[in-house]
């Protein structure tokens, strides 16, 4: 009989509204990298914070290296050997990096009772350099990209000398050479009969760094794969609950008019002459690696970064942005990278988010029109096909797709000419993907003009009309969507020109 380092057994957890987990259960063996795979709301994250001591559970057993886990807290969480790298980032900004990796840890002075600096940036420069990172151990987080920040988190994690690390979507920010020496590093931990949580929507990496993957749906425990003997379509079955033959369900839209022209945009040391145009009811794709600049036109776009030079022209006049409530009055919304961080208040409701941008719809003076409001919300959560228990559920409480359908709602609900999207399904689950699919090109149809920013080739691939490449700051290569190729993208994306 296999002793498994971790067990857990009908485990139950509700919310308000909502019954996050039912009887799961999950069992890890010491060495081994378990994959925890599920969609959004199929209760990773709460099952994750139940065993982190961060929530309390409704019922159900835990048991660690052999022994039962009662009223387990963060601190006996880590006390016992559970080391866990949160979906979202914890740092604190304006601390250095060894200062957070070490944070309750400290090293002290032997002969004072002071932090001893130079041991704990010595041991934390060795997790630095362990992943080859060109950072000091005495920088500051604050001035680290969200890229960096992630790799920070993973150091720490790797510090505590834990028997468990959990990894919730380690490598949503991460370049493919971050993510390479990630694996090498999973590998040394299994090496060491050290076992692995390892949390993430990108099945091809579950298939490249894990032993066995368990899937989740709805909150229960649905199987356990062998990695090695399961094939994709089989994964995906089990998350949906169904079969899922088509991902993307690419269309060919009607290009209209010119809607938006940029010319010769710059921002000094970020973006370099960008010149392109936007037609009406298209999708235009952006690619490239981290750092090219994508997200910063996006900004710039927007009227968040302010631009030195150029000229923005909607329906062939010039249009002054400098701001944010410049680009509304203009008919442009985004959708941000980071949906918690700078697209939602999670900790107001479902219907405060919805309705943030059209306020004066239903406001009259102090007095709110509670017959319009509830039209707008019911009229939003139905055609976005938004699953919640209500217009007054915390957003918090949603899953990551339906937290993004509420974003997009939002700026719907001003009925926009354009859309920028950034990463539209970062950290969502297949079928929440193809649903945003489904919204893409509903509005395409409808003559919105979507600006599409992804990293993920396949999506660039199947959902854009056209292509642009962007590589340090500058657009590198525009393609079509027949002549667009995987090597192709990568040509641009890396500095390469047309020959």
């Amino acid at each position: 009989m296999e002793r498994y380092l971790l067990q857990v057994k009908g485990i139950n957890k509700h919310f308000a509204g909502v019954q996050a987990l039912s009887d799961a259960s999950l069992e890890v063996l010491p060495g081994e990298c378990h994959a925890l795979l599920g969609a959004n709301g199929a209760g990773k994250s709460t099952l994750i914070k139940i065993l982190a001591g961060i929530y309390q559970s409704d019922g159900g057993e835990i048991y660690f290296d052999g022994k039962l886990l009662e009223g387990l807290t963060v601190k006996t969480s880590h006390d016992v050997g559970i080391s866990v790298i949160h979906q979202e980032l914890v740092l604190v900004p304006h601390m250095t990096i060894g200062e957070n990796i070490f944070m309750g840890r400290e090293p002290m002075s032997p002969f004072m009772p002071f932090v001893d600096y130079q041991t704990m940036n010595a041991r934390a420069q060795g997790y630095l350099d362990l992943f080859e990172l060109p950072l000091k151990a005495t920088d500051l987080v604050s001035e680290l990209s969200v890229a960096e920040q992630q790799m920070v988190e993973i150091c720490r994690a790797m510090s505590m000398d834990a028997k468990l690390i959990i990894m919730d979507e380690p490598t949503a920010s991460l370049t493919e050479k971050e993510v390479a020496r990630l694996f090498v590093y999973i590998r040394e931990l299994k090496k060491q009969n050290i076992a692995v949580v390892y949390v993430s929507h990108r099945l091809e990496e579950l298939f490249a760094v894990t032993d066995r993957i368990s899937v989740y749906r709805d909150g229960r425990y649905i199987t356990t794969y062998r990695t090695a003997e399961v094939e994709r379509r089989d994964l995906v079955n089990s998350m949906v609950g169904r079969s899922m033959t088509e991902f993307y369900q690419t269309e060919v839209h009607v290009r209209g008019e010119p809607l938006l022209e940029v010319r010769n945009l710059e921002v000094p040391g970020i973006l370099k002459n960008i010149s392109f145009t936007l037609y009406k009811g298209e999708i235009l794709g952006f690619s490239g690696i981290v750092g090219a600049g994508r997200t910063e036109l996006a900004q710039a776009l927007f009227g968040i970064l302010p631009y030195s030079s150029g000229s923005v022209l909607l329906n062939g006049k010039a249009t002054t942005i400098r701001q944010p409530s410049d680009a509304i009055a203009a008919g442009i919304g985004l959708v941000p990278e980071s949906r918690k961080e700078h697209g939602l208040n999670l900790h107001e409701t479902v219907g405060f988010n919805l309705t943030l941008q059209v306020l004066r719809d239903f406001m009259r003076g102090c007095f709110v029109d509670r017959r319009t409001e509830k039209s707008i919300i019911e009229e939003a959560t139905k055609n976005l096909a938004i699953r919640t228990a209500g217009p007054n559920q915390l957003a918090l409480h949603l899953s990551g797709g339906n937290q993004q359908k509420v974003v997009i709602a939002k700026w719907l609900a001003l009925r926009p000419q354009i859309l920028i999207l950034d990463e539209p399904t970062r950290g969502i689950d297949v079928g929440a993907k193809v649903e945003i699919y489904q919204i893409m090109n509903k509005l395409a149809k409808s003559g919105v003009s979507i600006i599409m920013i992804s990293s993920e080739l396949p999506e660039v691939l199947n959902m854009s009309d056209r292509i642009l490449v962007m590589h340090e700051g500058k657009i590198t290569g525009e393609l079509g969507r027949e002549e667009a190729t995987p090597e192709k993208i990568m040509h641009f994306a890396t500095g390469g020109t047309y020959d």
